[in-house]
């Protein structure tokens, strides 16, 4: 099971960074966790994206880390409206600065990582409205078999 994969810290690290990300933008970033990946992994993590309802957001700015913990798969993938403003190398820098902690086993730093990274970017194209700006999806991170 992937949720005993990570401490309390761990899971406490990466919901404090997506909440830390989030101050600063309209943007929805979102983590799900599983032990395999039976498919292409960017498939998959568009499978999640949409069954998480990361779809639905106003602006459709949401961004998802999905992450296959025993098959050592991960990718982060988001939504039309941020695909259509970040830089072409937006998703692999956050991938690679991410996958430099996996290596060595550091799931939730890796994850801190990326997500401060992802809420950087938001930052400038998707800037936190205190008027009006909700919290449209959970910061908890979602886990599957």
């Amino acid at each position: 099971m992937p949720k005993d994969m990570l401490t309390p810290a761990d899971e406490q690290q990466i919901i404090a960074a997506i909440q830390e990300a989030e101050t600063n933008t309209s943007g929805e970033i979102r983590v799900h966790i599983e032990s395999t990946c039976e498919m292409d992994v960017l498939d998959r993590a568009t499978e999640m994206f949409a069954q998480l309802n990361m779809h639905q957001t106003k602006q459709r700015n949401g961004v998802l880390f999905y992450m296959a913990l025993d098959d050592h798969q991960f990718a982060v993938i988001g939504d039309a409206g941020i695909n259509a403003i970040v830089p072409d190398n937006f998703w692999e820098d956050i991938t690679a600065a991410a996958t430099h902690y996996f290596k060595e086993k550091k799931y939730a730093e890796g994850l801190a990582a990326g997500i401060r990274m992802a809420g950087e970017q938001l930052r400038k194209h998707f800037p936190y409205n205190a008027h009006g700006d909700i919290n449209e999806l959970s910061d908890d991170i979602s886990f599957g078999d």
